[in-house]
This record gives structure tokens, C-alpha cells and sequence, in this order.
């Protein structure tokens, strides 16, 4: 059985940080890449993803609003990918999903991906 599981959300101050954990099982995690999507209060999960890796081809990628403050890496020995967020601002709050792509080179699209985990709350108080 396929599973992703995110950790580490939780309450934080403006300019504060958190690391976010997706452990994934049922899958080899070599042949996939990682992502991680956002979904504000009241909103769509957003179809562009904040990162993404692709830890075999050592291949990551950032959005705008992003990039500078979060940092994203993975230890396939624990099959587990991080999300560090320095910087947090309020327009970060949200529920912060991990996926994962069979085949992806690290992108951001939120389409092709193929299993997603059950979330974790991020919330940035200003």
C-alpha cells in the first residue's frame, strides 16, 4: 500500500521556521519524485506546487514565492523528504500536502502527480 505522510506542521511566528517530513512506504522511492503543494484557508489547493525533488537526478525545483526561504531534500535511506521553511510569512499559512510523481524530473505541476498524502497545518501568525 502506497502511503505518504507529512509531519512537522504546526504554530509558528512571522519570520519563524518549520521542517516538514514525508515519509513514503509502498513504492520505490528511487523511481519517483517528490513535490509539495499548498492549500490556503478557504482556497484550492494550488495546482502549482511549492518544490519538488527528484533525489536520483539531484533535480529540485522552487516557486516564486518560495524560493530563498525554503529548502527542499531527501534521505532515500529513510525514504523521507524535507521541506525546510525559514522565513515563514502569514501568506505562507496553510495545509501543506506532499505527492509523489512515478518518473518526474522534480516539477512543480500538480497534475501529474500520482499519490498524495493527508496534509499538515502550517499556520504563520503575524
Amino acid at each position: 500500500e502506497v502511503q505518504l505522510v507529512e509531519s512537522g506542521g504546526g504554530l509558528v511566528q512571522a519570520g519563524g521556521s518549520l521542517r516538514l517530513s514525508c515519509a513514503a512506504s509502498g513504492f520505490r522511492f528511487d523511481d519517483y519524485a517528490i513535490g509539495w503543494f499548498r492549500q490556503a484557508p478557504g482556497k484550492e489547493r494550488e495546482w502549482e506546487g511549492v518544490s519538488s525533488i527528484r533525489s536520483t537526478y539531484s533535480t529540485t525545483a522552487y516557486s516564486d514565492s518560495v524560493k530563498g526561504r525554503f529548502t527542499i531534500s531527501s534521505d532515500s535511506a529513510k525514504n523521507t523528504v524535507y521541506l525546510q521553511m525559514n522565513n515563514l510569512k502569514p501568506e505562507d499559512t496553510a495545509v501543506y500536502y506532499c505527492a509523489a510523481e512515478f518518473g518526474g524530473i522534480g516539477q512543480l505541476f500538480s497534475g501529474f502527480y500520482d499519490y498524495w498524502g493527508q496534509g499538515t497545518q502550517v499556520t504563520v501568525s503575524s
